[in-house]
């Protein structure tokens, strides 16, 4: 099976060699356990997963004894499923406080992991998120490059035409479905939302009602690039509305989906305003729709909403895939004029519009005017993200650039 280099490399190769503690969380399937195994190749690296019940058993009850039998360095993988070995690294890493590199774990429940890394591993871990695979990633282009931003756009890259562009869309990022020999899209899509539902979610929370959880996973999905009206998400569902926030919150923490918050010059007020939901792998979408083919998604009501998803998901990853926080929030007015993304960095705001068009023309640029009224010389370049052919600037400011521009 051929290996596909993902961005995340070199950010997790910088970690080692600064922190004793190496931790790559992300969803379950994206790739966490064969990057890391394939940067240990070339190194004295041992691995244990906690997957299988014996090395599971020892972590749990003897930690002092488990890393007797796998010492370091070494990869211990899905370490989840014995949170109290995560003293024990502690107590190993104290002793050789200057030794880098000495254990990489991998992790694919963030709320409860992140909890017991925090109260034992504070200061002494790297902590990187991966996702399934960007499509720069699968083309293999743009691993040296920046993280997304509208003023560096630039590199030879192939542009994405409607109907590939909504094939991969359809079928989603995670790495097994990259290969010549994947299984049926739907088959892989149907099993991996059973083991998540089974698994992860009775893992994470004293979730009795799957069939009602499955409900509610389906309405959030329809709803993927929209403000989150959690009255009308719960009424939908069945369920109470502060049910319907602990479930949603349990989907933020599997990394199946990103609250995007609106910006707000003040800081706490971003908090507080009503974000947008955006899935964070489109093939989970399209499955839990019910498509097939990319031809039925492009050809639905979801299609502008589907691609939005598509795009946002594709700027989180450049940032965490490089070891970065993804700086982004979008910005709305009380009329509802509104900006898709904005990119805070250096003082600036770089505005990001998305549009399913191959030329999206001057009136893609509405909500980026008024924002530049607003904002004044905050507002940095610009970028309406579409499938235009060849890149071209739409004013000043803002040029119009194809999806495969985000590397």
């Amino acid at each position: 099976m051929r290996y596909c280099r993902r961005t995340l490399e070199a950010a997790i190769q910088e970690a080692s060699a600064t922190f004793p503690v190496v931790l790559v969380t992300g969803p379950r399937q994206s790739g966490k356990t064969t990057v890391l195994r394939h940067l240990a190749s070339g190194e004295e690296r041992g691995y244990v997963t906690l997957d299988e019940l014996g090395p599971r058993r020892l972590a749990r009850e003897d930690p002092a004894l488990f890393f007797q039998e796998y010492p370091p360095p070494v990869l211990v993988d899905e370490i989840q499923h014995a949170p109290e070995l995560l003293r024990q690294v502690k107590v190993l890493v104290d002793r050789e406080p200057s030794r880098c590199g000495t254990v990489w774990m991998t992790g694919s429940q963030h709320f409860p992991l992140m909890q017991g890394v925090s109260e034992s591993l504070a200061g002494r871990v790297a902590i990187l998120r991966l996702l399934g695979l960007s499509g720069a990633e699968e083309a293999g282009v743009g691993a040296e490059a920046a993280p997304f931003r509208p003023d560096r756009i630039g590199g030879d890259v192939e542009p994405w035409t409607l109907g590939p562009l909504f094939d991969r869309i359809v079928r989603g990022s995670l790495p097994r479905l990259s290969h010549p020999d994947a299984p049926r899209t739907s088959m892989f899509w149907s099993s991996y939302l059973q083991t998540y539902v089974e698994r992860d979610v009775r893992a994470l929370t004293e979730v009795r009602r799957l069939p009602e959880f499955e409900r509610f996973l389906r309405l959030v999905a329809a709803r993927t690039a929209q403000l989150i009206n959690y009255s009308d998400l719960a009424r939908d569902a069945g369920i109470a509305v502060s049910t319907a926030r602990e479930w949603l919150a349990l989907l933020e923490a599997g990394f199946q989906v990103l609250l995007l918050r609106p910006y707000h010059a003040n800081l706490a007020k971003r908090e507080v305003k009503t974000p947008k939901l955006y899935v964070l792998d489109t093939g989970l979408v399209a499955s839990l729709a019910g498509w097939t083919s990319g031809d039925v998604a492009r050809r639905g009501a979801m299609a502008g909403p589907l691609f939005e998803t598509w795009v946002v998901g594709e700027v989180v990853r450049s940032w965490w895939h490089r070891g970065l926080d993804a700086p982004i929030w979008f910005w709305r007015t009380r009329h509802g004029v509104e900006v898709d993304l904005l990119i805070e960095q250096e003082g600036q705001l770089f505005p990001v519009e998305i549009k399913l068009a191959a030329e999206p023309g001057r009136r893609a640029l509405r909500g980026i005017d008024r924002l530049r009224a607003a904002g004044g010389e905050r507002i940095g370049p610009g970028a309406v993200v579409c499938l235009v052919g060849k890149d071209y600037p739409i004013d000043r400011l803002t040029r119009a650039v194809n999806a495969a521009s985000i590397v």
